[in-house]
């Protein structure tokens, strides 16, 4: 048997506007950011999964029941699959745990690419991302919306439309989100991030705001169709350069989420402080509850802001970058 080895990278990514109304049909603007999720797979007599310094063979799909460790993300590509590989999938990270830039749908999406690869299968990036959401919500039983999952896999500047995707239990794909490039528009991206240190897990926090919009609550519906009406906004003031109008539209949709539950004591304490120091927005990145927030900072000299969110204890600062998507690096 010849030996093969393949490797499959994804990015990280930032939700600048409009999140989290993926959930509920809505419309989110977001960012790859230059970390990556890396799988490495390489021929092997039967199948392993390796990662952080673990490794367990999977004999059968026995083996692929949840354990809640760090190689439940490999357990659930592979269950998802029709055979188990005659492989060793390694798989590594540079985005921090629970950060809120995605890190875990950008291993999923690169697990699932990379086996669809190593057995030969073409799989576009929306179908990617409709079975990654698919494994995650399906098989590991997390409350997220889809526009992780097709950042991931697309990568950029995207402005990613949701509309018909709200209810749970429609066939993937069904229908596909629409996507929008944005970065041949876009010349300038003031955005930064910066990281709580706080790690969160965000069907954590989804999860009791999407039963509130399950049982029909008024203040919940009418909050996600505003948040969508706020993409659409921001959009529009990104592509013109309005950075007041985009700055009031993100903080508008950061204090909807804040008031259904969806922030926390360590966002606010970063957001303030990069509004404190002249940023025109401030906003969640991710779920809440800790992970990252972005910042709008149209300014020059980007020292006052760093200074600011360090002061504040900003673990990590980024800057979102539209780099490509899921990617196969090497296949030899």
């Amino acid at each position: 048997m010849r030996s093969r080895a393949l490797v499959v990278t994804a990015p990280a990514r930032a939700n600048l506007i409009g999140n989290p109304s993926d959930l509920y049909g809505g419309a989110v603007l977001g960012c790859s950011v230059r970390c990556r999720a890396r799988v490495i797979v390489t021929s092997a007599d039967g199948t392993e999964l390796a990662t952080g310094g673990e490794a367990v063979a999977v004999r059968d799909r026995g083996d692929l029941e949840l354990l809640g460790d760090a190689l439940d993300l490999g357990r659930a590509a592979l269950a998802s699959q029709r055979e188990l590989p005659r492989a060793r999938i390694h798989y590594e990270s540079e985005i921090p745990f629970g950060s809120g830039l995605a890190g875990s749908t950008a291993l999923l999406v690169a697990l699932l690419r990379a086996l669809a690869a190593w057995r030969g299968e073409p799989l576009g990036c929306y179908a990617l991302a409709e079975r990654s959401r698919s494994v995650e919500r399906g098989l590991l039983g997390i409350a997220c919306g889809w526009v992780d999952h097709y950042l991931c896999s697309f990568g950029g500047l995207r402005y990613v439309d949701l509309r018909g995707k709200q209810r749970e239990g429609l066939p993937p794909g069904e229908p596909f989100a629409t996507v929008e490039d944005l970065a041949p528009h876009v010349p300038r991206l003031p955005f930064w991030l910066a990281f709580t240190g706080v790690s969160h897990h965000s069907g954590s926090v989804h999860g009791p705001i999407r039963a509130r919009w399950e049982r029909g609550d008024s203040d919940v519906v009418k909050a996600y169709e505003r948040i969508a009406e706020l993409a659409r906004e921001g959009k529009s003031a990104l592509l013109r350069e309005d950075w007041g109008r985009l700055g009031a539209a993100m903080n508008e949709n950061h204090a909807i989420q804040r008031q259904l539950g969806g922030s926390g004591e360590s966002n606010e304490r970063l957001i303030d402080a990069a509004l404190g120091a002249g940023a025109l927005g401030a906003k969640l990145a991710g779920a809440g509850q800790g992970g990252t927030i972005a910042a709008l900072w149209p300014h020059e000299d980007p020292g006052p802001l760093v200074s600011a969110l360090r002061a504040a204890g900003a673990a990590t600062l980024y800057r979102p970058e539209p780099v490509p998507g899921v990617t196969v690096e090497s296949d030899s």
